[in-house]
């Protein structure tokens, strides 16, 4: 069995690399199509994803293609371990930023749903060559593997790769005692309140990263992270009143510079939120900003 297997969302095409704890993984082929493909025990998939660059297109690839002429945008999602519906999110990621950037995604689903689990992506230090953007979507809190951690964080640092995360994220390689990855992050957390829906308030009106954005925005039911600190590159666009921990303020949408790369990371993104127009257009926004591409307007519904 080969270890990458090419899905269709719609007409969006792209590769997912299945993991090797042989579960199996959804890929949504449209709408209304589900399959589902499980390595056989006897021959368990590499881990390996395939070369940045030879990867399918989304929507728009081909005649009538919106961003004919336009150079392709490389991009990475890595998704798996605890707690998520990561297929789903990882397919909503891809159809939100099709509509606006022409990219090539590579989806590295790999450690099923454990805490603890080392995926084989990061097992080369090279994992990141070819890539222009990697969005982190795992959720593996109880690795703490320092020369493991490093080959992660030093690779965005070597290579100025950006990167965007999100809520789990945040919460992975939290065991460690190193910083390294909090450092990349650009915030520190290792817990969260009770889910409840957060009020959001935009700390950074100005800033073209959330500006116009909707006022009073509260969330779907959500998780808040309890953001213990921020590094000095931080900016904090956004911040929460806990409903527990004495009411204290957190940061729940922020910017870093990490070696050059830029950074953009929530901590929001709980199972509902993924399907709000504003957390959309939030996720849009930061994709762009981190490939220093120009902001567009909210759309309607994210106003």
């Amino acid at each position: 069995m080969p270890s990458a297997l090419a899905v269709t969302p719609g007409r969006m095409m792209c590769r997912v690399v299945l993991g090797v704890t042989l579960c199996a993984l959804t890929a949504l082929l449209t709408p209304a199509q589900v399959v589902a493909q499980q390595p056989a025990p006897s021959a368990p998939a590499t881990g390996q994803a395939t070369p940045p660059g030879q990867g399918t297109r989304g929507v728009g690839a081909g005649q009538g293609d919106p961003f004919a002429g336009q150079p392709r945008i490389r991009a990475l999602i890595v998704s798996g371990g605890c707690c998520h519906d990561y297929t789903n999110q990882d397919k909503l990621v891809m159809e939100i930023i099709r509509k606006v950037l022409p990219v090539d995604w590579t989806v590295v689903y790999q450690g099923g749903t454990s805490r603890e689990s080392k995926i084989p992506l990061y097992a080369d230090a090279n994992w990141i060559k070819g890539f222009d953007i990697v969005f982190h979507n795992e959720c593996f809190g109880f690795v703490d593997d320092v020369e493991y951690i490093r080959r992660i964080t030093s690779a965005h640092r070597s290579a100025a790769v950006p990167a965007v995360f999100t809520h789990c994220s945040l919460h992975s390689y939290r065991n460690v005692k190193i910083d390294d990855w909090r450092e990349l992050l650009g915030v520190m957390s290792h817990r969260h309140t009770t889910a409840h829906p957060i009020a959001v308030t935009w700390t950074a009106k100005a800033d073209p990263l959330v500006s116009g954005l909707k006022e009073g925005w509260t969330t779907p039911t959500d998780e808040l992270y309890v953001i213990e600190k921020t590094w000095p590159n931080t900016k904090v666009l956004a911040t929460a009143v806990s409903p527990e921990e004495g009411h204290a303020v957190y940061p729940v949408v922020w910017t870093n510079d990490y070696y050059g790369a830029r950074v953009f990371g929530t901590s929001l993104g709980h199972q509902e939120s993924w399907n709000d127009p504003v957390f959309q257009d939030l996720l849009t926004r930061g994709f762009k900003w981190a490939l220093k591409k120009e902001l567009s307007a909210p759309s309607a519904a994210g106003k």
